[in-house]
């Protein structure tokens, strides 16, 4: 009809100036933007759908922010540990100060150089040494030592996803972990030897002493929030982690904290030091979050009665 035939023509017009979509117009990117995050989304839900634990672990390790943790872990520790081994060679007792060498040399394997430096540092103490420490300096290295505590109760609760509310703990479960930790460190020596029995006992007796410290970690950091039985396997990941690490610093450790120490003197051990602790954090923090996402799973959560979502304790005990 020739009525329509002007009709046509304007809408055609009208189409033709309608601008078609662009890279340089900011619509265009909304669009990308919002179809790749509908994809995302879809594989993440297949992917969770099909393999629950590995998609449960990841989403964990992004809210633990498992560098970030591990970094300040590690610097926290390097900053006690400092301090606490001035403290035990100007007042522990020359058994004991034996016993930490040893324990030292044996954990890191040191020889040469290296081994020098920590004799040295245990050397009997002079009068200046004691009174510059004392007893408040004491006090005082204990108390900073707290922030170790803190700072892997933090690393805890965010494995296991409890509010801050429900992981309150009394100040006396930090400065107890401290004491466990150093009493670990005085028979490190003994258990790497095997208690006299022989390397070949050394491993597995390694083995069940890191299970059980960083079972009884747990527990004692978060309050009791979260039951015995659940803990267990992130107990037995870190330690199983941490273990292989140890045995890999025997061999990585000497040479390199020689090596530092030739080229830059001490700055290069203290960087070769911490970025070891680095790796060892990032270690437990990998463990750890492990543990709370397995005991999670269906099958080991009837074993070991985990709850779905663990009780809100505001208790301080």
């Amino acid at each position: 009809m020739p009525g329509l035939r002007p009709r046509r023509r304007l809408m055609k017009r009208g189409n033709a100036r309608r601008p078609s979509p662009s890279p340089l117009r900011a619509s265009w990117w909304r669009g990308r933007t919002q179809e790749l995050t509908a994809r995302l989304k879809a594989v993440h839900a297949r992917l969770e759908s099909r393999f629950p634990v590995i998609t449960g672990l990841v989403d964990r390790m992004v809210s633990v922010n498992i560098f970030d943790s591990a970094t300040r872990i590690a610097a926290q520790c390097f900053l006690t540990a400092v301090p606490l081994l001035f403290v035990l060679g100007a007042y522990a007792p020359g058994a004991v100060q034996e016993q930490v060498i040893a324990s030292i040399r044996a954990v890191f394997g040191l020889t040469g150089q290296a081994r020098a430096q920590v004799e040295q540092a245990f050397q009997p103490p002079d009068d200046d040494l004691r009174q510059a420490t004392g007893l408040v300096g004491i006090l005082m290295v204990l108390l900073s030592a707290t922030a170790v505590s803190r700072a892997v109760q933090r690393l805890c609760r965010r494995a296991w996803q409890l509010p801050r509310t429900g992981t309150r703990v009394a100040p006396w479960r930090w400065l107890a972990w401290i004491v466990l930790w150093l009493a670990a460190l005085v028979v490190q020596g003994l258990m790497h030897d095997g208690l006299g029995l022989g390397a070949w006992v050394a491993a597995p007796i390694v083995l069940v002493m890191q299970t059980a410290m960083w079972w009884w970690t747990q527990h004692l950091l978060l309050g009791g929030a979260v039951r015995w039985a659940p803990l267990l396997p992130g107990a037995v990941l870190t330690a199983i982690a941490v273990g292989a690490l140890s045995v890999s610093a025997r061999f990585y450790m000497p040479r390199a904290l020689n090596r530092a120490l030739a080229d830059y003197g001490s700055a290069g051990s203290v960087f070769v030091l911490l970025s070891w602790l680095i790796v060892v954090c990032v270690a437990v923090a990998v463990g750890l979050s492990a543990g709370a996402v397995l005991s999670q799973d269906p099958f080991l959560r009837r074993r070991l009665g985990t709850p779905t979502s663990p009780p809100d304790r505001t208790g301080s005990g």
